[in-house]
């Protein structure tokens, strides 16, 4: 009696300090498998028992396909190098088990042109596929017009393929182009006209590094009523005086601008967007007390 009541107990202590993780709910299961990644998911997880097999066939698990942090997870070529072969086939499988589920991509440097054609979803992420030309990009865009995000990062994409997706993506309301931030040339402003004449349903946009001036931002913001987050850190051709200052304060809640608004994160502030706010209080507090004063005085004469 006493044998069994031990037996009893050590297997309940067993099961509170290790828990069978094939025993979670099914959606638990699914959320948690979600958060490991593409790769991790086709060459690890599915394989630990036919419930996680059954689980990770599920179009659901692969609304969202990330594929970072690849390097401890896939195989190398002779060099050492990642092999961007295999991975294309990897994300290739992972698009065609969302059966048309596919609501967001995101591809680190082995994106191609033949890859673009076999991915059909309403966000995509691309960064450092320099391998992907522009006219494998134009293509892609013209097919999949439903496109309500575009990220592309550190790529070797030009002005022909941004107003490309200007023209063909009427849904965009969140864009990221910014390209290597040196080596740029001496203005942006043709790009940043492209945006303005073709982007008007915009909430998010990231030209981080762009040689945009004040010009071609003050065309984004009259065009683009719906902006509320703009990055525009490495700029460098951008001069921030008082009017855009103003501009800036009314318009942007999430504004990235560091080098423009160094004082703000001396200052300890969380965002610049804040030390703006901040700032401009105080400047209109500082105009009111100037034209009391002058006022003051002309009744005092």
């Amino acid at each position: 009696m006493s044998s069994s009541y031990e037996s009893k107990k050590a297997k309940h202590e067993s099961t509170a300090t290790n828990p069978n993780w094939l025993e979670l709910p099914r959606d638990i299961t699914l959320n948690i498998l979600q958060r490991l990644g593409a790769v991790q998911i086709l060459m690890n997880a599915r394989n630990v028992c036919p419930d996680w097999w059954n689980i990770c066939k599920d179009p659901v698990t692969w609304r969202q396909i990330h594929m970072l942090d690849l390097l401890p997870y896939v195989k190398l070529t002779s060099y050492g190098g990642v092999d961007n072969e295999f991975l294309a086939k990897l994300c290739k499988y992972a698009v065609d088990l969302s059966c048309g589920h596919l609501e967001e991509i995101y591809i680190c440097e082995f994106g191609t042109d033949h890859l673009l054609q076999h991915i059909a979803d309403r966000c995509i992420r691309l960064y450092g596929c320099k391998l992907i030309s522009n006219e494998g990009w134009c293509e892609f865009v013209k097919k999949f017009s439903m496109l309500e995000e575009i990220h592309i990062l550190n790529s070797e994409l030009s002005r022909k393929s941004l107003e490309v997706i200007g023209q063909n993506c009427p849904l965009l309301k969140s864009l990221t182009f910014n390209g290597k931030w040196y080596g740029k040339p001496s203005k942006w402003d043709a790009e940043a006209s492209i945006i303005a004449k073709t982007m008007p349903k915009l909430t998010y946009l990231d030209i981080y590094g762009n040689a945009l001036t004040v010009v071609g931002l003050f065309s984004i913001l009259d065009a683009c009523p719906l902006l509320e987050s703009l990055n525009i850190q490495r700029c460098s051709n951008l001069k921030v005086g008082a009017s855009l200052l103003e501009i800036l304060y009314n318009r942007i809640k999430d504004l990235r601008a560091k080098e423009f608004f160094s004082d703000a994160y001396d200052a300890g502030y969380d965002s610049c967007s804040e030390w703006v706010r901040v700032m401009m209080a105080e400047y209109r507090e500082h105009v009111e007390t100037s034209e009391d004063e002058v006022e003051g005085e002309g009744e005092d004469a």
